[in-house]
């Protein structure tokens, strides 16, 4: 297990590296997270949701992914309440408050404890993954996935801790001390990451460590900026190119309170020939070529903001001007006439107006729909793939015509099309799908001068590239004889 001293420590992309070490080093490794807090989520084979960064870790180790890798998602909804994702199924929303009661938290304990049980019988080694700081005592008689987690699977224990936010040594030391004996005996090694600058320099800090902690360093990973693996969070979209530039192709991807799935747009932001940013100001978007607007944890309360802050109406213009906009699941639902709650599923609104760029209506439905599929677009013959994470129904108003955008495998159809520019879909992943970027661009071709972009081809690169990083700093021998104890 790799346990954090803290949030945002690196623990996922460390699981992601050694999925794909174990894997090239002939293991049939998979990951695990008892309990994943995100707004990104994936759609698994048999069609149940997981976090997104165990879907990630898995296509590092080369499997499938499976809700037993994370049998357990919080997706807020707002600040208080999250959506509760039991074994890759709604289970209801709860508050902060309800969900860390004791009451019934042995039935949740049970059910990722079996899911680990059972994921354990089908891979070796399995590469969990602990959850925000490993040491919020006044939450150990309700943790479920951190010590508690690696006591249940006999799990050893690596101490990840993030030394370019500083304080390294205090949250290790402390990190540790504040374990009780039985949860320490399970902590077997410390490794530092985000290291910057000689780390010749941080050999006495080694040594102190192990001093300190009695606990060995398996090693100082430095900071990387040459690797890109999908990231789990979007607290930092804000900060990625906000500006429009000349010579590419200019996408903005409209920024949302709620957005989710913000994966969706990995492969534009890595496509030579695109210059994405992410924004909410007005200017930025009409300076666009194409908007993107995405998917939605609350598509009213979203939809709502956007009409409030006036990116909404700045949508709408820069359409009239020429720009493309492309809807995603909750975008798509924002971009019909209308979006209607009468049942209450997102809150307290029973209908919004849509932004009117599409002949829609979405109803919210309590039924969510998760499922991978296979489609093709318009006249096109190439096969894709995605993924399906909605609640709520779509369909044409009035007297529209039916135009959908994509024929889907089992005979149904999908999404909208208008027009050259102006089209919606409920499809996550659509971006990963090559000939549908390239359709995408292809209004702007008078910009393109880069070659088409094979988005698996350079995952499967990112995941060796990182598997390399790690190994060259890390003490792999000392990895395998701990997990040989």
């Amino acid at each position: 297990m790799f346990a954090g001293t803290g949030s945002d420590v690196g623990k996922s992309v460390i699981a992601a590296a050694f999925c794909r070490i174990f894997l090239q080093d002939g293991y049939h490794p998979a990951p695990f997270k008892a309990q994943n807090m995100a707004l990104n989520s994936f759609a698994t084979p048999d069609g149940l949701e997981i976090g997104r960064a165990q879907a990630v870790q898995a296509e590092a180790a080369g499997i499938p992914c499976d809700t037993d890798m994370n049998p357990l998602l919080l997706k807020p909804t707002t600040d208080k309440v999250a959506q509760v994702v039991l074994n890759g199924k709604p289970f209801g929303n709860q508050s902060a408050y309800q969900y860390f009661k004791k009451e019934g938290r042995d039935v949740l304990r049970k059910e990722v404890n079996d899911a680990f049980d059972r994921l354990e019988k089908r891979y070796n080694p399995i590469v969990m993954e602990g959850a925000g700081s490993v040491s919020e005592i006044n939450l150990r008689e309700t943790d479920i996935v951190n010590l508690p987690m690696a006591i249940h699977a006999k799990a050893d224990v690596i101490l990840v801790a993030d030394i370019d936010r500083g304080g390294v040594f205090a949250s290790v030391y402390g990190s540790v001390m504040l374990m009780n004996e039985e949860e320490r005996k399970h902590v077997k090694g410390i490794l530092i990451n985000k290291f910057r600058g000689d780390i010749r320099l941080f050999e006495s800090g080694i040594t102190m460590l192990e001093e300190l902690c009695k606990i060995p360093v398996i090693g100082v990973v430095p900071y990387y900026k040459d690797i890109y693996i999908e990231e789990e969070d979007s607290v930092m979209l804000q900060t990625k190119n906000v500006q429009a530039t000349h010579g590419k192709v200019n996408i903005a991807v409209v920024l949302l309170r709620h957005m989710s799935n913000f994966t969706d747009f990995n492969v534009l932001e890595r496509d030579p020939r695109v210059h994405l940013y992410y924004t909410n100001n007005t200017d930025e978007i009409e300076k666009a070529d194409i908007i993107l607007i995405p998917g939605s944890k609350n598509t009213i309360s979203d939809l709502y903001e956007l009409r409030r802050n006036g990116v909404a109406q700045s949508i709408v213009k820069a359409h009239k001007e020429g720009t493309t906009v492309m809807g995603i699941c909750g975008g798509y639902q924002m971009m019909g006439h209308e979006v209607c709650d009468p049942h209450h599923v997102e809150g307290d609104i029973e209908r919004l107006p849509g932004l009117g760029l599409l002949p829609i209506t979405t109803e919210m439905q309590g039924e969510k729909v998760t499922r991978q599929i296979g489609f093709t677009f318009l006249d096109s013959a190439v096969p894709c793939e995605g993924y399906e994470i909605h609640m709520g129904t779509t369909k044409p108003i009035d007297d529209a015509k039916i135009l959908p955008l994509n024929q889907l495998s089992d005979g149904t159809t999908d999404g909208y099309y208008l027009s050259r520019k102006c089209f919606g879909t409920y499809i996550h992943g659509i971006l990963d799908n090559g000939a549908f970027v390239d359709f995408l661009l292809e209004p702007y071709a008078e910009k393109l001068t880069g070659k088409p972009f094979d988005f698996k081809a350079y995952k499967e690169e990112q995941y060796n590239k990182l598997a390399d990083h790690i190994r060259s700093h890390v003490n792999m021998d000392l990895v395998y004889s701990i997990m040989g104890r």
